[in-house]
């Protein structure tokens, strides 16, 4: 085990773009847009010196508590290797000394009903919080929706959406909403819409400013997008996926109160889902949905339109 030094920046980020566990939220660039925390990346090495597994920390002090540690989708490994994580949760321990630290929480890519992880990360001294549902539970979403499309043609994919999905993409071509490419400058009227898009679903958004700092960060290396949608020259939807090694996430999206029934979020993301085929991506991940399906739950709605 060692701790990243600028020399392994290179082979870590290799490492991380070439495994099938890849996550942008482990990455050095993602972690140069949030300023506000210290970033410690542990490395578990195998007898050749070949990065074998990886543990992207943040560090940050809690009013009153102390530090916290935490991590977004790590580790990156064969998360059925109790050797490894061994390896990367000594590391966590010493930076935890190192940092005064008096807790890490871990958030990982996980599939929920993985026993076999469940019961090595047990072993190692780790509680499993199980009863979040909902996405203030937790930092990250507990649940996501996925697309494959490794190996998948346009059509394969577009004849496998439900037809309701079908007819809104083709209703918002037919009714004229154009997609494009965004610049910086466009980023101003994203960040108009996400205040509205807050606004009406009661969420928190994020400033101007941060967006900006993403794109800084991200799109000079093809880390990230901004797909706008127009209506006679109006700007009325946009989505800001991430693409890193072989996936894209849907990271960000907003939608004005008008022409909604346009259906331009349908089109933004099938656009991006075949810009993501012609990538070479294996997955589209569209982020949170609720772990509760029920057409009762608040949340339902993003569900249904995820699904």
């Amino acid at each position: 085990m060692k701790f990243l030094e600028d020399s392994d920046k290179k082979k870590y980020k290799e490492f991380l773009e070439e495994h099938e566990r890849c996550n942008f939220q482990q990455s050095l660039e993602w972690g140069n847009v949030k300023t506000a925390w210290k970033k410690e990346v542990i490395l578990s090495l195998d007898e050749n010196e070949n990065i074998v597994g990886s543990l992207c920390l943040w560090i940050r002090k809690i009013p009153i508590f102390g530090n916290i540690m935490y991590s977004a989708r790590g580790p990156v490994c064969n998360i059925h290797s109790e050797e490894v994580l061994k390896d990367l949760t000594n590391g966590v321990n010493e930076l935890a000394k190192k940092y005064n630290a008096f807790v890490v929480r871990i958030e990982p890519d996980i599939k929920k009903d993985d026993e076999v992880f469940r019961e090595i990360i047990t072993k190692l001294g780790y509680d499993i919080k199980d009863d979040s549902k909902n996405f203030k539970d937790e930092i990250q979403p507990r649940f996501v929706f996925r697309l494959d499309i490794k190996g998948k043609s346009e059509d394969e994919i577009f004849a496998a959406f439900h037809q309701k999905t079908r007819y809104n993409i083709r209703l918002a071509t037919k009714k004229g909403v154009e997609i494009k490419e965004g610049t910086r400058e466009d980023l101003k009227d994203f960040h108009n819409i996400m205040i509205e898009t807050g606004k009406r679903d009661d969420f928190i958004i994020r400033s101007l400013e941060y967006f900006e700092k993403m794109y800084d960060e991200l799109v000079p290396a093809g880390h990230m997008k901004l797909l706008m949608a127009y209506h006679e020259g109006k700007a009325i939807a946009g989505i800001i996926p991430i693409i890193y090694g072989k996936n894209v996430w849907y990271l960000y999206g907003a939608s004005s109160n008008s022409h909604r029934n346009l259906m331009p979020n349908y089109l933004l993301q099938w656009t991006m889902i075949k810009e993501a085929i012609a990538l070479g991506a294996n997955m589209y991940d569209f982020r949170g949905v609720s772990g509760v399906v029920d057409e009762n739950h608040p949340q339902y709605g993003l569900y249904r339109f995820k699904k």
